[in-house]
């Protein structure tokens, strides 16, 4: 216990240049773990706007649908099979149509997607209620943003049309029935909804779907000629993609922060192994190994983790419970771009984040510390106890 104590007392016993380096040190033990678990919430964040609205357990894709190539929408459908119909039919799964369309708001043409649903289904967070035909209009439901750039309010008619499963256009006036809020771009951007069963009316296409949501945490998911199924692995992977590339990039700046503390920590321990040669002669003399004096002055740098991580609780626990309850609102526009973050963003804090920017923080200091005491295991007692460095 003799090394631990003394290289403490000599670290305490170094003034400002030890709290200097134990200052920056701990800026980098909060700026990695703000960094990373502002990351980590808005990955968490998106993810659940998405399955609650979108994805929910997972979805059957008809094997010609791919919704980032809208000229395939044409024949992207199909009567849904007995299995898949069969999960409908109990209320574990939900169908969607869905086809190219045009709208004519105030005479100005837009091309939209036109999508249908049941209005009682209840596998996905959509306000479809509002689709239930009480009159001869056909309700419709719309986003904010799709309202906003369409210049459409709830209770405005606008004509729609489309092309049916015979290639023959057809077009009905169709009401706003209601305007959702959604953080989801991708159920709200260039989209009308309207009842399912209506749609397959009007388009010839009875029975017949171009996706199927299936409810969360189902198990039996059977497999069926025609349609693939798409877990939420495969549906939420652009997003697992987006954050592993924020955190990269995110990373430059708190890796240039410890650089530079481990830097300052390299050069104090440089100056203190130049400064403290008769130090290490006498305490050759008295009976210490070099391996017992370079365990010194490696322990003392690493010592400067130790307090980091202490001074960085003390001002940091504080600011990131604060931050987590409070988030981080984001400016306006920011939820144009579909990635389902909501007005704000809040961090998601875990064990394993904490515990290994520690571990990392220790780890790394340790190493720039033991660099400059090769020099300790050349020495020789007589010249450091004249003062000379051999």
């Amino acid at each position: 216990m003799i090394i631990p104590r003394l290289a403490l007392k000599n670290l305490l016993g170094a003034g400002l240049r030890t709290w200097l380096n134990v200052v920056v040190l701990s800026l980098s033990f909060v700026l990695i773990i703000f960094l990373q678990s502002l990351y980590k919430g808005m990955g968490d964040q998106a993810k659940e706007a998405k399955i609650d609205i979108e994805f929910a357990g997972g979805q059957y894709w008809h094997e010609s649908y791919d919704p980032f190539d809208p000229l395939t929408l044409e024949d992207a459908h199909g009567v849904v099979p007995d299995p898949i119909q069969e999960k409908i039919d109990k209320g574990e799964a939900t169908p969607i149509l869905v086809t190219q369309a045009t709208i004519y708001p105030e005479g100005r043409l837009r091309t939209i997607l036109l999508k249908g649903i049941y209005p009682q289904q209840s596998i996905v967070n959509l306000p479809s209620k509002f689709l239930v035909q009480e009159g001869e209009d056909i309700p419709a439901l719309i986003g904010a943003r799709m309202a906003k750039s369409a210049g459409l309010k709830m209770g405005d008619m606008v004509t729609v049309r489309w092309r049916d499963a015979k290639g023959t256009f057809d077009a009905r006036d169709v009401q706003i029935a209601r305007v959702m809020k959604t953080s989801v771009g991708t159920v709200d951007q260039g989209q009308i909804w309207i009842p399912l069963e209506k749609m397959r009316g009007l388009m010839s296409m009875e029975n017949e779907s171009s996706l199927v949501v299936v409810a969360k945490n189902t198990e039996d998911i059977p497999t069926v000629s025609g349609w693939d199924f798409k877990s939420l692995e495969f549906l939420l992977a652009d997003i697992e993609y987006l954050v592993r590339t924020k955190t990269t990039g995110g990373s430059i700046m708190y890796i240039f922060l410890l650089l530079l503390a481990m830097l300052a920590i390299f050069n104090t321990q440089v100056l203190s192994i130049f400064r403290r040669r008769k130090e290490m002669g006498t305490m050759m003399a008295l009976g210490f190994t070099r391996s017992k004096i370079i365990q010194l002055f490696t322990l003392e740098g690493a010592m400067h983790s130790v307090l980091a991580a202490i001074v960085a609780a003390i001002y940091g626990i504080p600011f990131l419970v604060w931050f987590s309850k409070t988030g981080w609102a984001l400016p306006e526009g920011t939820d144009d771009f579909g990635f389902g973050l909501g007005e704000k963003l809040f961090p998601v804090y875990s064990v394993g984040l904490v515990v290994g920017t520690i571990v990392l923080v220790l780890l790394v200091t340790t190493i720039v510390s033991f660099l400059p005491t090769r020099k300790i295991a050349k020495l020789k007692p007589t010249d450091a106890l004249r003062g000379k460095m051999s």
